[in-house]
């Protein structure tokens, strides 16, 4: 990529239409610029995207491969033993007897 950097005396001794040329040139050249830019940013965030639903599809894989293991270790470790879910409202199933004084 070229880029024209004028000597400080053109510039300075440059007309009026010269100048006015020159900033529209380099004006209009920012512009492609700027487009090419954002395309390259759209482009790298669709890769990137394309990239995380790869690693998200593969992290899926790996749960579900897993899952049967964690369920049979999860059924051999509470053989017998309770479970959070069993002491829910477990006060509420037998009722204590309320003591209201001598009888």
């Amino acid at each position: 990529m070229l880029i024209f950097a004028p000597s400080w005396e053109f510039l300075l001794s440059a007309s009026r239409n010269s100048l006015q040329s020159f900033e529209l040139s380099r004006l209009a050249h920012a512009a492609n610029l700027r487009k090419e830019i954002a395309a390259l940013l759209d482009q790298w965030m669709e890769e990137n995207a394309a990239a995380m639903l790869a690693r998200l599809l593969l992290q899926q894989r790996e749960r579900s491969a897993r899952a049967p293991d964690m369920l049979s270790e999860g059924d051999s470790r509470n053989n017998g033993a309770h479970s959070v879910s069993d002491n829910f409202l477990s006060d509420r199933a037998v009722s204590q007897p309320v003591n209201r004084g001598p009888s």
